[in-house]
């Protein structure tokens, strides 16, 4: 049998071991490299975590002005994502507004693989929430918007969100 590489994660592998290295890419730690995350010493929640110290979630999540592009995560190497999970106050500027632009660039690409409102990218076009529920996309009561579109890359992955509304807004992702 060959071995597994820990992608195709459906039920049919649940119970399959891999060798796949998993990484989280967070407000702390944008490459996901090992050992990162929880370092922060400021960030959005530094005044909430003014007594936690280092390792806690100082910065659970990021601002992004009004016009900004803010790269949300810039990972190297071979790697493939398989969860997006993302919330904030997007969806107070009416939920998940078309104001802001999500783009995925592949392996170094100048023009981006994906790019759309992120309102679209979640299955919630037209600035409507609405519950989803399906294996590839779950929107859940709380603004919680969650994917798990299997995207795999050779080299590099770049993720980026450009705020368009005149307003700033804090993302968690």
């Amino acid at each position: 049998m060959s071995e597994f590489n820990g992608l195709g994660m459906g039920l049919g592998n649940l119970a399959r071991v891999s060798r796949a290295k998993t990484r989280s890419i967070c407000a702390e730690n944008f490459t996901g490299e090992k050992g990162k995350a929880g370092m922060a010493t400021e960030g959005t929640g530094a005044r909430c975590a003014r007594d936690l110290g280092q390792g806690w979630k100082v910065s659970p999540s990021v601002r992004i002005k009004a016009g900004e592009t803010f790269t949300l995560a810039h990972i190297t190497g071979s790697g493939a994502i398989q969860h997006v999970w993302i919330t904030g106050d997007l969806s107070l500027k009416g939920p998940l507004a078309r104001f802001f632009i999500l783009r995925f660039y592949w392996d170094g690409q100048e023009q981006p693989s994906v790019e759309c409102p992120i309102a679209d990218f979640f299955a919630s076009p037209w600035g409507q929430y609405a519950q989803i529920n399906s294996l590839p996309v779950a929107v859940n009561p709380n603004r919680a918007y969650n994917c798990f579109w299997e995207m795999p890359f050779r080299k590099e992955c770049r993720v980026t969100l450009e705020n368009r509304h005149n307003d700033d807004i804090t993302c968690y992702y």
